[in-house]
């Protein structure tokens, strides 16, 4: 037994790798202070950093807060990690290590702030809307975000003596292989980014692909982008869809159109058509629902004579845009104008045909 504790203490004297078991232990006491700290800091100063940015009216600071979030709560773990290896007295291998680890741990820090920094600038950037759309700054938030952590990772590879350069080298030759297989995905990528450039058209708004689909756009990817049937069916079309094929975006209309073609029966006098006439354009011209003359074409006129009516053409715009406040106006105007005729002894035609037989004496 005392054989066994000799072996034993010399064990623990002589540590592992030539390292003090003692030192080993303070450095890992060491290391939960800082992780103990950690969670000191998280529960009191940014709790108390939280509740004191709510209370002003200023999102921004908001947003770098929540952004912060993850990395502050990070650092304590970088300066434990670094304390714990200074302390323990390490031979060449195990101190290059430890060297490597914490360069890495300080590298991922610095990356994660500045990818999290993304966030709040893209908050800033939303506010160029009348410049950039904002599913474009998305796009470019997720490229920036996917190149920053690209770089670092490549610079923490590089800590550990891995070289990225034939690592980026072979993914070349094999994007090239991918590419030759995948040109569908990138003629979707290419159309989507000109999609947004171009502004076609954004989320919410309401298009009609031509002999595709018609409905409310939900999300542009991509690849694809989501509309949503009126009837509230989902469909994804593949971006090269709106290269290829005309494209309504109704949401951009300024008003809608009303194009009607009234017949009135034959019996109709000059006079009533005249009447007519002149109080259906003085109800729309006076109508606060109908967009002025000044601003977009309105005209009520005689057409033409048809083979069982005299037309009139009804042409002018509505001051909405809303389907539904649209469908309300035309109604009005239909009635109005079933009152009008009404009013002034007329009748609305309807296809007729008038056969004559010969009396034969």
């Amino acid at each position: 037994m005392s054989d066994f504790l000799d072996l034993f203490l010399s064990v623990w004297n002589e540590g592992v790798f030539g390292i003090d078991l003692n030192n080993v232990l303070i450095g890992i006491v060491i290391l939960f202070i800082f992780v103990f700290f950690r969670s000191l800091f998280s529960k009191i100063i940014i709790n108390r950093i939280k509740s004191l940015v709510k209370k002003s009216k200023n999102k921004i600071d908001d947003e770098v807060l929540e952004a912060f979030d993850g990395p502050l709560r990070f650092f304590p773990i970088v300066i434990g990690v670094y304390i714990s290896t200074q302390y323990i007295d390490l031979n060449i291998t195990l101190e290059s290590f430890a060297d490597n680890l914490n360069r890495s741990l300080i590298t991922i820090q610095i990356f994660w702030l500045i990818y999290k920094l993304i966030d709040p600038l893209s908050f800033l950037a939303h506010r160029l809307g009348d410049v950039l759309t904002n599913d474009l700054i998305d796009w470019g938030v997720r490229i920036l975000k996917f190149l920053i952590f690209v770089i670092g990772a490549a610079a923490v590879l590089e800590l550990w003596g891995i070289k990225v350069g034939p690592i980026l080298a072979g993914l070349g030759l094999l994007s090239v292989a991918v590419a030759l297989g995948a040109q569908d995905l990138f003629k979707n990528l290419i159309s989507g980014i000109l999609i947004l450039l171009e502004k076609r058209f954004q989320n919410g708004d309401w298009i009609k692909v031509e002999n595709i689909v018609e409905g409310v756009v939900e999300k542009i990817g991509f690849r694809s982008t989501l509309i949503r049937r009126f009837d509230s069916s989902p469909v994804m079309v593949p971006n090269f869809n709106f290269a290829e094929n005309a494209v309504t975006n109704f949401s951009n209309m300024k008003s809608r159109r009303i194009y009607w073609t009234i017949g009135l029966e034959y019996r109709t006098t000059h006079d009533q058509l005249r009447i007519i006439r002149d109080q259906i354009e003085e109800y729309i011209s006076s109508s606060g629902d109908f967009v002025k003359s000044s601003e977009q074409p309105l005209f009520v006129r005689l057409e033409k004579f048809s083979d069982s009516s005299i037309d009139i053409l009804i042409y002018c715009f509505a001051t909405t845009t809303v389907w539904g406040e649209w469908l309300k106006i035309k109604e009005e105007l239909a009635l109005k104008i079933k009152s009008i005729v009404e009013e002034n002894d007329a009748g609305f035609a309807f296809p007729s045909q008038s056969i004559y037989v010969e009396k034969n004496t």
